[in-house]
C-alpha cells in the first residue's frame, strides 16, 4: 500500500507475547466496543498513512516480536480531564522476526520496509526462544 506508516513501542510490563495475549484477553485491555487498546498520550500527527494499514508493532526485552493492525484512533479523557488517543487494535496479533530495538520512550514511526516480516503461518505456534537467544540471534541477522 502507499503512504501507509507503523508504529513501534515497547509494550511495558510483558516479558514476552505471550504476556501481551494474557492482558489483550482481560476485560481491563478492551475498550468500550470489546476491541483491545492501548492508550497513548500523544496523538499521531501521520494519522491517515497509520490508518491506511499501519500496524503497531511490539517490543518485548530489546526485540520486535508481533504486530496489530491499527483499525482505528479514538479520543479518551483521562480521569485527569486530559485528551489522550487510544490505539484501537485488531485483536489478531501476528508474530514477526526478532529484530533488535533499542529502548526509547512513548512510541515511535516505523516505515514499511523497516518492518520485521511476519512469521511463516508454520511457525506462528512454535514454542519461543528465549530472549537472550533470540536477541543473539538477531542481533547476527538470524531470522
Amino acid at each position: 500500500m502507499d503512504n501507509v506508516v507503523n508504529l513501534v513501542k515497547l509494550c511495558v510490563g510483558a516479558e514476552n507475547v505471550e504476556d501481551l495475549l494474557e492482558w489483550q484477553g482481560s476485560p481491563r485491555a478492551w475498550g468500550p466496543d470489546g476491541a483491545p487498546r492501548h492508550i497513548t498520550r500523544m496523538w499521531p500527527k501521520r494519522e491517515a498513512e497509520i490508518l491506511n494499514g499501519g500496524s503497531l508493532y511490539w517490543v518485548f526485552k530489546g526485540l520486535i516480536l508481533a504486530r496489530q493492525r491499527i483499525v482505528r484512533l479514538d479520543e479518551v479523557l483521562g480521569g485527569d480531564g486530559i485528551t489522550r488517543c487510544a490505539l484501537v487494535l485488531d485483536t489478531t496479533v501476528h508474530r514477526t522476526e526478532a529484530v533488535p530495538k533499542r529502548p526509547f520512550q512513548g512510541w515511535r514511526y516505523l516505515k514499511p520496509e523497516d518492518a520485521p516480516a511476519d512469521l511463516a503461518k508454520a511457525r506462528q505456534h512454535e514454542d519461543p526462544l528465549p530472549p537472550a537467544l533470540s536477541a543473539a540471534l538477531a542481533e547476527i541477522g538470524v531470522r
